[in-house]
């Protein structure tokens, strides 16, 4: 193999997709990235079995051929490279990288131990097309409500699915359950993404990126975003019926500007912290106002009184105030809309827009 190509983009490549290399232990293949010609671009990939990433760059390819190379040493060589035309040159399960000041020689092993990149069917695939800003919001906003605990795998991703002619984004971690619209559909998708994958799809979209292409079949997922691609398995089994959780109505509701009571719930949460973080909120309906108490018994207390504007009846409920702030902090809206019923049914917090996307479920803390 032979190729010249540019720092930048090379290291771009390298940088993106030696995030999901593995050093797992009797697969040390895995810690390598494959680098391979494609007609006139050279294919940059890695995988971990779980994930695999591959970025295609345009080079000037004298000689096709393949070599995997250690992804850590070769991504940190090529960022400390100056940024003008390389030349990559393999041979004898060596890789040479020659610039116009220096030359070096990297140890590699054959392509052929390396695991095969996992592909989808376009023809059978369930394709969306997204605007990456959509995605970014989408995915911030529903990715905070998945769990962290390996021991229900169902719930430490994103439920992708169908409902009522709309795609929606589903998570939860049993304590808190966010949903976010994010296209209409007259296909059909049922499948939970792991928060892993969305986190580096996430990582890989640059600013420039308008749109990029998710595709479905019914064991894995693949993203396309201009010359990246990332597969990943999907996680098996069946996410719970939510929407059963969802509230109706609620007997008491306010709204409230977004950015204030973010300024208030942090100031609650430096007197919560020997509480787990639980606030108390109180909804006075006469004189509409929020008042937010919180109690350290070795630091003191605090309380605070903010305008709302409300209706039903006067109220409290105890919430986790991390939780809280990690709802308004990935909300956009000015103003949002606040509903609970009494001290034990689940809080429903939405942004106030025309078209609301994005609702957010927590439950209360039991005092």
């Amino acid at each position: 193999m032979e190729v010249i190509v540019t720092q930048e983009n090379l290291s771009f490549a390298l940088n993106n997709t030696s995030r999901v290399t593995s050093t797992k232990a009797g697969l040390p293949i895995l810690g390598n990235i494959l680098l391979r010609t494609d007609k006139s671009r050279l294919l940059v990939a890695a995988t971990n079995l779980e994930v695999a990433a591959s970025h295609r760059i345009g080079a000037k390819v004298t000689k096709p051929g393949s070599i995997t190379i250690p992804a850590r040493l070769l991504n940190e060589f090529i960022q400390n490279l100056p940024k003008e035309q390389l030349t990559l040159t393999a041979k004898d399960n060596k890789l040479h990288i020659s610039s116009s000041t220096s030359s070096s020689t990297i140890n590699g092993s054959p392509d052929d131990e390396f695991p095969e990149l996992p592909t989808i069917d376009d023809k059978k695939a369930v394709k969306y097309t997204i605007t990456a800003s959509d995605f970014k919001q989408s995915v911030s906003q529903t990715i905070i409500a998945a769990s962290g605990d390996s021991t229900r795998p169902i719930l430490t991703g994103v439920y992708w699915h169908s409902f009522e002619k709309k795609l929606y984004l589903a998570a939860t971690d049993g304590y808190r359950l966010a949903e976010r619209h994010i296209t209409g559909t007259s296909s059909s998708v049922n499948a939970v993404i792991p928060t892993s994958t969305l986190q580096e799809v996430l990582r890989t979209l640059r600013d420039e990126t308008v749109e990029l292409d998710v595709l479905f079949d019914e064991t894995q997922v693949t993203f396309r975003l201009d010359e990246v691609e990332i597969t990943s398995r999907l996680i098996d089994g069946n996410f719970p019926d939510y929407r059963q959780l969802i509230p109706a109505a609620s007997e008491t509701n306010f709204t409230i500007n977004r950015t204030e009571l973010i300024r208030v719930i942090k100031i609650a949460s430096l007197f919560a912290r020997e509480s787990g973080g639980g606030i108390i909120l109180n909804v006075d309906s006469d004189k509409n106002t929020l008042t937010i108490n919180s109690i350290a018994s070795e630091i003191g207390e605090n309380s605070s009184e903010i305008p709302v504007v409300s209706s039903g009846q006067a109220a409290s409920v105890s919430l986790n105030s991390r939780y809280l702030l990690d709802a308004l902090n990935v909300m956009s809206s000015d103003e949002i809309s606040f509903g609970f019923s009494g001290k034990l049914a689940p809080c429903v917090i939405h942004e106030i827009t025309k078209s609301p996307a994005y609702k957010h479920i927590i439950m209360p803390l039991k005092s």
